[in-house]
C-alpha cells in the first residue's frame, strides 16, 4: 500500500469516528443546558427569596433614604 493510500484510509477511519463521537455528543450538550437551566432557576428563585425577605429589605430602605437625605 502506497503513503497516498494510508493516509487516505487513516483520514477515513478518522472522519468516521468523528461522526460516530458527534452523534454520541449531540444529546450530552442539550442534558447540559438542561440542567445549566435548572441550576440557574434555582438561584434566581433562592435570591428572590434573600431579596424580598424582611431583614434585607429594611436594609436597602435604609440605604436608599440615607443616599436621599445627604445634603448637597
Amino acid at each position: 500500500m502506497t503513503l497516498i493510500k494510508r493516509i487516505a484510509q487513516r483520514a477515513k477511519t478518522i472522519r468516521t469516528a468523528m461522526t460516530i463521537r458527534t452523534a454520541v455528543d449531540a444529546g450530552m450538550t442539550t442534558a447540559e443546558y438542561a440542567v445549566g437551566t435548572v441550576a440557574a432557576c434555582a438561584f434566581a428563585a433562592l435570591l428572590y427569596k434573600v431579596i424580598t425577605s424582611s431583614q434585607v429589605l429594611d436594609l436597602l430602605t435604609g440605604v436608599v433614604s440615607r443616599a436621599l437625605h445627604v445634603p448637597f
